[in-house]
C-alpha cells in the first residue's frame, strides 16, 4: 500500500531519523559479530523486522525502545484516509 503523497515527506523524514539509530544498534544486522543468516537486507535480529519497511510505518515502535510510534493504528488510518480524500 502506498502512503498518500502529501504523508511522504513526513515518512521519509522519520524513517531516516529511525534508521540512523538502527544503524548504531547492537542488534542491526549489519553489526553483529558472527552473525550469518540469508537475508541481504538489513534488519534487526531482535525482533527480525525488515528495518526499511518498519522505520517507515508511524504507528510502529521499536520493540527494545530505541524509537517510538508517532502515532496510533487508528490516527495513522484515520491520516491515510484524510489524504485519500483530499
Amino acid at each position: 500500500m502506498l502512503p498518500p503523497e502529501k504523508l511522504k515527506k513526513q515518512i521519509d523524514k522519520i524513517s531516516r531519523q529511525r534508521i540512523s539509530i538502527c544503524k548504531q544498534c547492537e542488534f542491526h544486522s549489519a553489526n553483529r559479530k558472527n552473525y550469518r543468516t540469508l537475508r541481504v537486507d538489513a534488519h534487526c535480529t531482535h525482533c527480525g523486522c525488515t528495518l526499511s519497511a518498519k522505520t517507515k510505518c508511524l504507528s510502529c515502535e521499536c520493540p527494545i525502545q530505541k524509537w517510538t510510534a508517532v502515532t496510533t493504528p487508528e490516527q495513522e488510518e484515520e491520516m491515510k484516509k484524510n489524504e485519500e480524500g483530499e
